[in-house]
Parts: structure tokens; sequence; C-alpha cells
């Protein structure tokens, strides 16, 4: 809690600018005061009644109410039983920049391979680096994709041009679409960006995933070069980088062990990435957490698949229904493995599914606190502009959603999303009027009524002050509203309505309210007409808000799925925890030691620390370890595969070119391929990782 008053000084003057105005236009300053709200003023800081005051798209003051003045000509808006948020901040998009296109090439296209990079200029020599682009020189507000955002509770972006391997900058920006590109744009080198992708490039090289990490940790040494030595070349691409040394560097990739690979090679350059992972993480948690990174991490979970066929529900591999099992759980096993993590609205192919699956990963175990965190604070931090978003203080920008309950609840709706002091109203509901009423209608004893279902679609309840439960309709708008129940179509609770919720039933008439609600007081009151025609005057006044009602039948709480274990390795036949190292003693076998000592019958071998400790007879077994009885048995040292292409991923070759001494095999392997475990079951226990026969230096073995 905020022990006092927070209060920045401001003015009614509109800020002053560059950029001229032609004609007439109305630039007020934008004040405006939100009172009676439950406020989060960062992830961890809960202000009930609070009181928030903005002007000309900045955070005035925050604070309890009774402690915040509301200035002198404010819009005061009453938010009373509503939740207010900071504006979510999405790290990784494409927002406004335009998408790239690969180029053609120059000349005939069965020319032959193309070496060298097409584009003109004192640029990189390869055409997937090129660290000079930078995301706010292509920058263009778009209005449909802004809204699309908006709509998810964003409120500002990193956007950048995802294309290539070293992608240049991206640019911080708000999703304001009634200010200009000078106006929204919060930092215009926020980050810089990567991948292992090569994207539109029509250079030949790189060709594999070797290749683009070779092409990487080249371009950082050939950057350090050209720094110790200004006057010998002038390349705009190496200079650029240069200058993003001290940027957050965001570096996308396609799994958990490319995620991996990238932070080795960022240890060798000396740069701790953020990594912008595809939702496995949680499958090897503790060497990810070890790479020391922040995570971006989106909520694009697998959709159930169909196994009504019995021979299509075979032919899914057992790895992908874990993986739709537990991708759910990936955000709330960072947060509690004490991972850092930012979430992300990426990879989503429909938008729409982002706040159900923001509420799934909080079925499975996500916190709101935890979920709060990587929506605000941690990608403000992230691009060290917590000076700017990510919290409601005064002095940053205005940027905040007004929810009708608890982030993660599964009614609530985002109702309003207010981008540097600019409303964008989500919802069309007016209020949230779910709750518990007292109802007096004309002279009758008083009853209540309850409202639950969505503010959008709200269902309604009627309890005489005697009888059953009665069946309702609630239709608002504008304030306007219309109540029709028959006091005869009584809810029996398991079995269907005889007729229509809200119609009478045959033979008999319906009572009908019509009114209006005030927001003031919580309350709807006006006329109607009974059953029998009689006028009446009928008033209801809420007793208990939507979040705190009694309700009549509270469903309870989802429990948390129950999961199956994790597999190591994430395959068929994986174990269930990663195998521990024993001391070992094999007793009584017949022991190949391959060297003069030949054949050992009745031998005994110890092994401690993954190595062989002694060979000999009646050897004694150390405290901890395991006995395996070899007597029958025949025990020999593991075959070694001098030439394997085992276990290479992305590429057994870099074949774009004849030298390829850059590149490494060890960057590449795949501790996953089940073709490790088919050759360890026929003895093989090393083997040695070759290129293929592409070129004649094909680089570094493993």
């Amino acid at each position: 809690m905020l022990a006092g008053l927070l209060l920045a000084g401001g003015t009614a003057l509109a800020q002053p600018s560059t950029y001229p105005r032609n004609g007439v236009y109305d630039q007020r300053p934008g004040l405006y005061a939100f009172t009676h709200a439950t406020l989060y003023a960062d992830y961890q800081t809960r202000l009930e009644d609070a009181t928030l005051v903005i002007r000309d798209g900045k955070i005035e003051a925050v604070g309890p109410g009774a402690k915040v003045k509301i200035p002198a000509g404010a819009v005061v808006q009453d938010l009373k039983g509503k939740f207010v948020y900071p504006g979510f901040v999405d790290v990784y998009t494409a927002y406004g920049v335009p998408e790239t296109k690969a180029p053609e090439r120059r000349g005939r296209r069965d020319a032959g391979p193309q070496f060298d990079s097409q584009k003109a200029g004192a640029y990189d020599w390869n055409q997937a680096v090129h660290p000079e682009v930078n995301a706010a020189d292509l920058f263009k507000v778009n209005a449909d994709a802004a809204a699309a955002y908006r709509a998810l509770g964003f409120g500002a972006v990193l956007t950048q041009q995802a294309d290539g391997i070293m992608r240049g900058t991206g640019a911080l920006v708000t999703l304001n679409t009634e200010r200009k590109e000078n106006e929204v744009i919060l930092l215009d080198k926020a980050a810089a960006a990567l991948s292992f992708d090569k994207g539109t490039s029509t250079q030949d090289y790189p060709g594999s995933l070797m290749g683009s990490i070779a092409l990487l940790r080249q371009t950082y040494l050939d950057a350090a070069w050209n720094k110790r030595n200004p006057r010998r070349e002038q390349n705009l691409s190496l200079q650029a980088l240069t200058t993003q040394k001290t940027l957050p560097a965001i570096f996308q990739v396609r799994d958990k062990l490319s995620a991996i690979r990238a932070d080795r090679v960022g240890d060798e350059a000396g740069v701790q990435y953020i990594i912008k992972g595809r939702g496995d993480e949680y499958q090897r948690l503790d060497e990810l957490k070890a790479t020391g990174a922040t995570f971006v991490v989106p909520l694009d979970f697998p959709e159930a698949y169909n196994v009504e066929d019995v021979y299509d529900a075979r032919r899914i591999p057992l790895e992908d229904l874990k993986h739709w099992e537990l991708a759910p759980a990936n955000a709330a096993r960072l947060a509690q493995a004490g991972v850092p993590f930012a979430i992300t609205a990426a990879d989503l192919k429909d938008k729409k599914k982002f706040l159900p699956n923001l509420r799934k990963a909080g079925q499975y175990g996500l916190s709101e606190t935890a979920a709060l965190r990587a929506l605000t604070d941690t990608p403000a931090r992230l691009l060290r502009a917590q000076d700017q978003v990510g919290a409601l203080r005064p002095g940053l920008v205005a940027n905040f959603v007004v929810c009708s309950a608890h982030l993660l609840a599964d009614d609530n709706v985002l109702l309003d999303n207010w981008v540097q002091g600019e409303r964008y109203q989500l919802s069309t509901v007016p209020a949230d009027y779910r709750g518990v009423y007292t109802l007096q209608i004309g002279k009758q004893p008083e009853g209540r009524f309850l409202i639950q279902g969505k503010p959008e679609a709200p269902e309604l309840k009627i309890v005489p002050a005697a009888g059953d439960t009665i069946r309702g309709t609630l239709a608002v708008a504008s304030d306007l509203t219309t109540i029709v129940f028959n006091p005869k179509d009584k809810i029996d609770k398991g079995k269907k309505p005889s007729t229509t919720p809200g119609a009478p039933a045959p033979g008999e008439g319906a009572t009908r309210l019509s009114g209006y609600y005030a927001q003031e007081g919580r309350t709807f009151q006006g006329e109607g007409l009974l059953a029998d025609g009689t006028p009446v005057k009928w008033v209801a006044r809420r007793q208990e808000e939507a979040t705190r009602a009694a309700r009549l039948d509270t469903a309870k709480a989802k429990p948390a799925p129950a999961l199956g274990a994790l597999m190591y390795p994430f395959a068929a036949y994986g174990r269930a925890a990663m195998p521990a190292q024993t001391t070992t003693l094999i007793k009584n076998a017949t022991v190949w030691t391959s060297e003069t000592a030949g054949k050992l019958e009745n031998t005994d071998v110890l092994l401690e620390n993954g190595k062989i400790s002694r060979v000999g007879k009646n050897l004694a077994l150390p405290k901890g370890g395991r006995s395996i009885d070899g007597t029958g048995k025949h025990l020999a040292p593991g075959i070694i595969d001098e030439h394997s292409h085992l276990a290479i991923s992305e590429g057994v070759n870099e074949g774009t070119q004849s030298v390829t001494s850059e590149v490494r095999i060890g960057d590449v392997i795949d501790p996953e391929d089940v073709g490790i475990y088919r050759d360890l079951a026929g003895g093989v226990v090393a083997a040695q990782l070759l290129h293929g026969s592409a070129n004649p230096i094909g680089g570094s073995r493993r």
C-alpha cells in the first residue's frame, strides 16, 4: 500500500511541439479524475477506494481517495466496483512496421549461388546482418493493428522489423491512434533484435543453423576489430552494432534448445540476451534458469487433438500430447522457479485468444501478481522504460486499463483502455450491474434480485418476499433499463424451465418494469405494469457489489488441473527425472579389457564419478553405492563411432561455401535426438560427429 499521497504538479497548458497544425483544432489539457477504484499502482501495490488524476496524457496524482485533491475543472469518473491496472507492455511485436519481402536476385535465378550482398551502400557483406535498420525510421501509426492490441489490455509495445539474424533496433511506442508518430514514440532505440533466422536474405550463406551461429559470432568479432581500426574501412552495419552494445538485446529462438545455444553465443560476445521463446521453457527449466536470461513467453497453447479415430490417435507423438497437457503451466513454472519473464501476445494467429489463455495460465498456477508483473513491470524494466510505463505513478504516461473484475477472473471484462490519456472504450456495457439488490415494486413486500453472468450478457433471478426464485430478463441500453419476468416462471433446480425465460406462460401475463440506472446510487428505478395491468413504481438498490455478492448459487472455483510428470528427454520412453550419477560395483563378470590383461574371469569393476575406479576380485562396495550382479555376463569397453552425423540440428553441412572452417558441430547438437538412445542400445557409448562431404573444409567437429 502507498503510505500517503503521491502528487506531481501540472498546468492546464498544452505541451509545446515543433510540428505545426493548420486550421482550427481543439487541444484541451485532458484533465480527468477517476475515483473510488480498486487500483494497482504497480504489480504489488493495491489501493482501495483510490483516486487517479491524469492531465495532458500523464499521471498527475494517485493515492487513497481521501488524500488526493481533485483539481478544479477535472472530468470526474466514478469507478466504484471496478479495477484499474497499469497498461500492459508487449516487448515483441511488429506493430506499425512494414513487412519485409525478399528482393529479386540480380540476373537469372539459375545463374548460380549468390555469394555477395546485393544491398547498396557501405553495409555488411551479408544481407541477413543489418543492425543499421531502425524500426523508428519505418514506423507508422496503424489504427486497426493498434485497436487489436488495445483490446488485449496493451498500451505500449516494442516494435521491430522481424527479419534477419541481426535485425537492428526496435522502438517503444504507445498504441494511441489520435496522435502522430512523433508523439507516440517513447524510445526510438529501445532494444536490439536478433535471431538465428536469415529471413528474406537472398544470399546463400548461411544455409544451416551452425552457419547462422558462426555468422553471429564472427560479426561480433568484426565489430570489435572495426572499432579498434576506425580508419581502415567504413562499415555502417558494424558501426551500428557497436552503438547497440549498450541496448537491451532480444533474441528470438525456435525452441528451448536454441535458447541455450543463443545464450552461449551471448556469453562469447559478452552480451546477456533477453530470450523470446516458444512456450516450451518448462521442459529444460534448470538449464534455462542457469543462463541468467529473462524470457519473453507467448501464450500460444496447442489445441486439443482429435483422437476419435484410433488410427489418427496412434500417429500423434507422445511429446505433442504432453506439450498440449503442460504448455498452459509454462508461465507458472517459470514463476515458481524464480525465472524472470515477460508475457507477449506474439505467435497467436488469433489475438482474441490472448486473454482466455492468460486466464487459463492462471488456472494452471500463475498468480495474478506474477501475471501482472510479467505484463507491466518486467517488460518496462527490460526496456529501461520504467520511468514511462509499467506502473501508475506521477510523471508516467497515463496508460491504464479499467476492468470489471480481477485481472484473471473468468468473468472479467476489459471496459476501457486509456493510452496517453486518451480513452478507448473496449466494452459497450455502460456499467457492471452484477450484484444483489433489494427490490420494491409498488406496495408489494420487499424482495430482492440477483444479477449474474457477464456484464455484457447479464442473467437475472428475482426472489420475492415469499416464494421461489423466479427467472427474468434484464436489458440495459445507455442506462435505460427493461426488466421482464413471469411470476409463475419459477426456477426448479435440475429441471429445464417450462417456458422461455421472461415470456408469459399460456393464459398468464408478465410483470414489465422500465426505467433507468443511476450510477451514483447504484440504483435501478422507474415505472412498470404488473401481470394484471396495474401500474406501479419500482426501485432496486444494490446491497452487495458484483465482486462481493453472495450469489444464490455460487459456483466453486475450479481446481487446478492435475498434470503428468515431465519426461527427460521430452519424448516417448523418457525418464520421469534426470538420471543421477551413482557409484556402481559390477561383480563377478567376464571382463574384456581390450589391453594386455586380456579377458578376466569372475572379476569386479567399480565405477565412481563417471570413471572406472578399480578392476579386481572381491572389491568392496562403497557406502551409498549400488551393486549389479554380472555373473554369467560379459563386460567390454563401449563402442566408439568414429564418423557419425548423429544428433546434428538443422543441417549437417554449411554447404553454401567451399571453406566454412568457422562453423562448429558443437553448436548444434540435439541431446534429445532419438538416434542417441538407439545407438546406446546397440553398445555405442561415444561418437565423433562430423560434417558431411559438401565442402573441402567443413568446420570443427564434435
